[in-house]
């Protein structure tokens, strides 16, 4: 007899979470995560912006519109989203701030097709076009798109520095990049306090795929930028709208991580019981933005 589907999957999170022996490439991280999101009513991935939000998807949300915003994203644009997840940042966008068009770059097929089943249910498919490609050999001419945004993704690209260049190549002049992503806090000098850092930006780049090339602090991420030609290179910190209070959310809100896959409740339950600067005390946390000069 055949062992069942959802018998083999539970095994599979439990060979992601808890063997150290093993690693795992970033599709089949996601594969593997799938549709398993802690959010209500959509399906966003990511960790949220949170200043006066009440759920998870309006932090989700507020992250989406924060991007757009930098990126100053409004009519007559070309969008490039690259890691588009399940799609939820490119309806929203299209819908408040009406780009003219959205082209989405995925590696991860399982998203791809969920995401495009959405957008087609929603009669779309003429403003968001939806690939599988790769951000970092972006399958598109230069100087063809007005925006590219990465929101909560780049840290996975390998390289992050290969991704920028190709941003640079097919952005338009005066265009620009705006990217969410989780970088490592510079090392403190306490050594319990950069044992902590250290043991929680493992945790994380172990089991999310982040490639040690992208293991860098915002000063070398502004760097990188203009490195590739930049120019009005921002990097911000904004990781104390983020980490601390999700981790206050689902504290007060334990029952959001019912909706995740059985496997993953107990470590995320043991993790609300630290505190979040224990276990958010190595990631940083950064919204970077930088324009290709006319």
């Amino acid at each position: 007899m055949s062992t069942p589907r959802p018998f083999r999957r539970h095994l599979a999170y439990l060979d992601w979470l808890y063997n150290p022996f093993r690693s795992w490439d970033v599709t089949r991280v996601y594969d593997l995560l799938s549709t398993d999101v802690a959010t209500e009513n959509g399906l966003y991935l990511n960790l949220g912006y949170w200043s006066a939000e009440q759920t998870l998807d309006e932090a989700c949300q507020a992250l989406a519109a924060l991007v757009a915003e930098r990126a100053a994203m409004g009519p007559g644009d070309r969008v490039l989203d690259v890691g588009f997840g399940f799609a939820d940042q490119d309806i929203y966008w299209l819908r408040t701030y009406a780009p003219d068009h959205i082209q989405g770059l995925n590696i991860t097929a399982s998203q791809v097709a969920v995401a495009r089943a959405r957008v087609a249910d929603l009669g779309l498919e003429d403003r968001i076009d939806l690939r599988e490609g790769s951000a970092t050999e972006m399958p598109l001419p230069a100087n063809s798109v007005d925006k590219v945004v990465a929101l909560e993704c780049a840290f996975h690209f390998k390289t992050r520095e290969r991704f920028f260049e190709e941003a640079f190549r097919v952005l338009r002049p005066g265009g620009r990049l705006v990217t969410a992503d989780i970088i490592p806090m510079p090392l403190s000098e306490d050594w319990r306090t950069r044992l902590k850092q250290r043991w929680s930006w493992r945790l994380v780049a172990s089991k999310f795929a982040i490639p040690a090339d992208n293991v860098y602090t915002r000063e070398i991420y502004a760097e990188k930028l203009e490195a590739c030609g930049f120019a009005d290179v921002e990097v911000a910190s904004i990781r104390d709208r983020v980490y601390t209070p999700l981790h206050d959310y689902l504290s007060r809100h334990p029952e959001t991580l019912d909706r995740l896959h059985p496997a993953t409740r107990l470590p995320a339950r043991l993790a609300l019981g630290m505190s979040a600067e224990s276990v958010y005390g190595g990631l940083d946390y950064v919204l970077a933005s930088a324009t290709k000069s006319p």
